[in-house]
């Protein structure tokens, strides 16, 4: 199984929420559904909270950043202003034996 396909690339995105968290509980019903729509359209690789809790990361593929960003804003974390996000991309030189 190979990790990326041609003209796939990998990104990691840091969630830091903005609001207190009894408004980002509110929120994470929707946010879960968001997930699972992505996991689903197989955009999503991994995902979970930060220790401490305060956001979260989401391991991601994508053709490029802008359609990742994009994805991003349909968070309904994001469209609610209680988090934003930071989306790296990186290029992994090496990976575990399964992941090839």
């Amino acid at each position: 199984m190979a990790l990326l396909s041609e003209g796939q690339h990998l990104f990691v995105a840091e969630l830091s929420y903005l609001a207190p968290m009894e408004e980002v509980d509110a929120l994470i019903g929707p946010h879960r559904a968001f997930l699972k729509d992505q996991y689903a359209a197989g955009h999503f690789l991994a995902s979970g909270a930060k220790v401490p809790r305060d956001g979260g990361v989401i391991i991601a593929i994508g053709t490029d950043i802008e359609e990742i960003e994009a994805l991003f804003r349909l968070d309904p974390f994001y469209t609610s202003g209680v988090a934003q996000y930071r989306v790296i991309e990186f290029n992994p030189t090496m990976v575990a034996d399964g992941l090839r």
